[in-house]
């Protein structure tokens, strides 16, 4: 038995040599971790990104950058004015509405005004290909009860008088312009609430916990990839939303659909005369074959 309990010891040793110490402390289930750190404050898909490289906050639900930790301000001024700075901005929220087009005119021209300028039924921005801005009002209040700025970008025609926009929010109004999309559109909860996955482990991940604890084995579970392989994120909701809140709303009258695309579709910002370049330079168009 002493033999054996110096030989388990040689042996964990000579395993223990064989990964770094940062691998070693690994978590033995990044995903499970990551998920759980995220319970209150939901992380961008560039977190670790960021929190490698700049000071975080807490704010509206998401774990966010505010501040680089060197002394970089220069190198963005320069990006901005001479190259091309790119930001993370997905802790925007995304509403989608979908519907006929007359119908959504019509309710959209009570929360906005011709006289503060653009509104949804520009002709430029009503064909898909310009992005929009205004600022909404509490439903025939204008100009009174604002209720912040927003971006818009209409679905390009394809024939039909359905048509799709999404409305761009920052997560402080969220609610309130939700609220008031809901109101206008008389959209009520859908009979099934769609309830986001809970933060669980999978039987899969507990059988290979337990092998690992049963082996007697300290040392972090070592996936396919090793320290290169990058853990998938699950997103629980988003940081504006509890994870048990339906995102989905139908008006029985009309079939207007609103639907809370907050964190399904990320946004980022490019800043610099160089930006246009840059986009051509990274995505190439598809080839599209029409039969």
């Amino acid at each position: 038995s002493k033999k054996q309990a110096e030989k388990a010891v040689h042996q964990k040793k000579e395993q223990s040599k064989t990964k770094c110490r940062k691998a070693r402390r690994r978590h033995i289930n990044l995903v499970a971790e990551f998920n759980h750190r995220q319970r209150k404050n939901i992380w961008l898909e560039t977190h670790i990104w960021h929190a490698k490289r700049f000071h975080m906050v807490k704010k509206w639900g998401y774990c966010l950058g505010n501040s680089p930790t060197e002394k970089s301000y220069r190198a963005c001024y320069r990006a901005m004015t001479k190259h091309c700075l790119l930001q993370d901005i997905s802790y925007y929220c995304c509403l989608e509405l979908k519907g006929k087009e007359d119908e959504l005119l019509k309710q959209l021209a009570r929360i906005c005004s011709i006289d503060a300028g653009l509104t949804f039924q520009e002709a430029s921005c009503l064909s898909g290909r310009f992005e929009g801005s205004l600022n909404l009002y509490r439903a025939d209040r204008y100009p009174e009860d604002m209720l912040g700025p927003v971006t818009f970008i209409w679905k390009p025609r394809d024939g039909s008088e359905n048509r799709q926009l999404w409305i761009w929010v920052h997560p402080a109004l969220k609610q309130d312009i939700l609220r008031e999309l809901k109101a206008i559109f008389q959209c009520s909860e859908p009979e099934e609430i769609c309830i986001t996955e809970p933060i669980t482990k999978s039987i899969q991940e507990e059988e290979q916990v337990e092998v690992v604890t049963s082996l007697g084995n300290k040392r972090k579970k070592e996936d396919k990839e090793g320290e290169k392989a990058v853990p998938v994120k699950k997103i629980i909701g988003d940081g504006t939303r509890d994870q048990f809140q339906s995102y989905s709303w139908i008006a029985q009258t009309t079939g207007i659909a609103i639907s809370d695309k907050s964190m399904e579709i990320l946004r980022y910002r490019l800043i610099g005369p160089l930006s246009h370049s840059v986009l051509t330079e990274t995505l190439k168009a598809a080839s599209v074959q029409t039969v």
